[in-house]
């Protein structure tokens, strides 16, 4: 009866949650901030996630990931992206290089906290996608995770958090271009899942 009760609320919260979302409109302009996996690394070009959800959605979608981007340098670069275009909406996945390279994650998630923050500055549509905490041996056995302090950031900062999509794509070698890249087939399962997953969330 408890777990019947807590689906009930879970599904009473969700539904509120969607209805207070007004859809994007159909040619809205997105913002994707990123690094390596936002470019499409390991893919050919055109084959990077945001021009396949673009072809999904019909947003307009600007790639604006950089290879080997940290949190510190997606942060560094928003302002200028933000004043130089008037987007209805932004999604954020940075943080992996962070890891990669032993940045602390105090630093990492304050840099996250600090570029949902000033997305939302812009609009009320921001999204972060989690990336998985680099651990090999999760990745040869399949089951890597979302780091937990995009759960955090994303429930601190109001804004949605959009989990188990890197982390999915990156546990299937048969979707990885590499030990941390995906492939072509990989891009394309990441843009369908965030294409579900904001419908889900009302911004479809």
């Amino acid at each position: 009866m408890l777990a019947g009760l807590q689906s009930a609320l879970i599904l009473m919260a969700c539904g509120k949650r969607k209805a207070a979302v007004a859809a994007l409109k159909s040619d809205a302009r997105v913002l994707a901030l990123g690094d390596s996996l936002t470019v499409g690394y390991g893919a050919a070009p055109g084959q990077a996630w945001p021009a396949l959800l673009a072809q999904l959605t019909g947003w307009r979608i600007d790639n604006e990931g950089v290879n080997g981007d940290t949190s510190a340098g997606a942060l560094k670069r928003l302002e200028a992206l933000l004043a130089a275009g008037s987007y209805d909406a932004v999604l954020v996945g940075i943080g992996g290089n962070d890891m990669l390279r032993g940045v602390s994650q105090q630093a990492t998630k304050d840099n996250v906290a600090a570029i949902v923050r000033q997305a939302l500055g812009h609009t009320p549509y921001v999204a972060v996608i989690a990336t998985p905490a680099p651990e090999p041996l999760r990745a040869t056995v399949g089951a890597l995770s979302d780091a937990g302090f995009y759960e955090e950031v994303a429930a601190a900062e109001k804004a949605l958090l959009i989990p188990d999509v890197y982390s999915a794509v990156l546990s299937d070698a048969a979707l990885r271009s590499d030990r941390i890249h995906a492939n072509a087939q990989g891009y394309a399962v990441v843009a369908q899942q965030l294409a579900d997953k904001l419908k889900a969330a009302g911004w479809r």
